[in-house]
């Protein structure tokens, strides 16, 4: 049987409407039953459809997120100057090692020279101590010389005393001067000891200044402001002949090289993914490839879908992060991309 229509009509609720009224007109009762029947569910499918959207295949989940990078915020380290190079604008690429910017080194500079002859002068400090504990050593080898002389010259005198071949004062005045000899290695190898303690103080003085000079050469370096890594700068924060102090923000840099996708699955499925696991996942930018991760992180705890869920339903629902490692040797994914990630869901876990 024809049913008469005036023109094709989507299928909808008007429509359905439609086909009921013609056929309470045209149709007996026993048969309108069956193709209201027929109507309801080709309609309720077409809801579906429509409400749902297509399905994935079967034990797939589809996940969507945006595209995320690691930044770093670059800033000038110790320094405090102003910017005399600048060569990058946002958006440009930048390889590690890569000079961003610069600010003018002539102060440091001239600290590093400061450094250099402060450690010139303590070298030669170090240098004269070393020759006066030498000259000690000198002194006390003749002390030890002059004493032995004055030991053999005393020991003679008393023997002749004692034979009386001579005065008791020559002998006493030999053995004053074996007791002066005496005293005076004492004092020599005591000063020695001082020498030698000058020359410990003096080797440390000159380590310090080492230090110094190190340091001021690597202060000096920090006037150059490099790449870590490459990377493509995501914002400019200065400006040439902008004065800067230490920690102001300067670039923003992005590494493209280790990119991932953050996205949210429901308590369900938690427990059908693991860490480790390969994805695929597809952008709209480039429909026709396929790019590999796999799953670094699963949150271990709940939280509310974020507010960027256009749905108040799915706001409050309670999801898991994802974090999905992406290979990314093209440079193609960038911050905030939106992509589509595949994940094979293996049988839910027994209780």
């Amino acid at each position: 049987m024809t049913l008469p229509t005036d023109g094709p009509a989507p299928i909808g609720p008007s429509f359905f409407r439609r086909q009921v009224v013609l056929l309470r007109m045209r149709v007996p009762g026993y048969l309108l039953a069956l193709v209201s029947l027929v109507l309801l569910l080709v309609l309720g499918g077409g809801a579906l459809t429509g409400w749902f959207g297509p399905r994935t295949p079967s034990g797939t989940l589809l996940v969507s997120g945006d595209v995320e990078v690691h930044e770093s915020i670059l800033s000038f380290k110790t320094v405090q100057s102003r910017i005399v190079f600048l060569p990058f604008d946002e958006g440009a690429t930048a390889k590690a090692g890569t000079v961003l910017a610069s600010v003018d080194d002539a102060d440091y500079r001239q600290q590093v020279v400061i450094a250099e002859a402060a450690l010139e002068a303590q070298s030669r400090q170090q240098a004269a101590v070393r020759q006066a504990v030498v000259a000690s050593r000198q002194t006390i080898a003749n002390d030890f010389a002059d004493l032995s002389e004055k030991t053999v010259d005393a020991g003679r005198q008393q023997s002749l005393w004692l034979k009386q071949a001579t005065s008791m004062q020559a002998r006493d005045l030999a053995i004053t001067a074996q007791k002066q000899s005496a005293a005076a290695l004492a004092r020599d190898q005591a000063l020695e000891k001082v020498a030698e303690r000058n020359v410990d103080l003096a080797t440390a003085n000159v380590k310090s200044a080492q230090a110094a000079f190190d340091m001021s050469k690597i202060v000096l370096g920090y006037t150059v402001l490099r790449a870590p890594f490459t990377g493509v700068i995501l914002v400019r924060q200065a400006e040439l002949g902008e004065s800067v102090v230490p920690g102001t923000p300067v670039v923003t840099l992005a590494d493209l090289d280790h990119v991932w996708l953050r996205a949210y699955i429901n308590e369900p499925d938690i427990g059908r993914i693991r860490l480790g696991q390969s994805v695929t996942v597809t952008t709209d930018s480039y429909p026709d490839k396929i790019y590999r991760g796999r799953i670094s992180f699963i949150a271990s705890q709940a939280e509310f879908t974020p507010k960027s869920v256009e749905t108040h339903a799915e706001r409050v629902t309670l999801v898991y992060r994802l974090k999905i490692d992406l290979e990314n040797p093209t440079h193609e994914l960038v911050p905030g991309l939106p992509a589509d990630a595949q994940i094979a869901l293996t049988p839910a876990r027994a209780p």
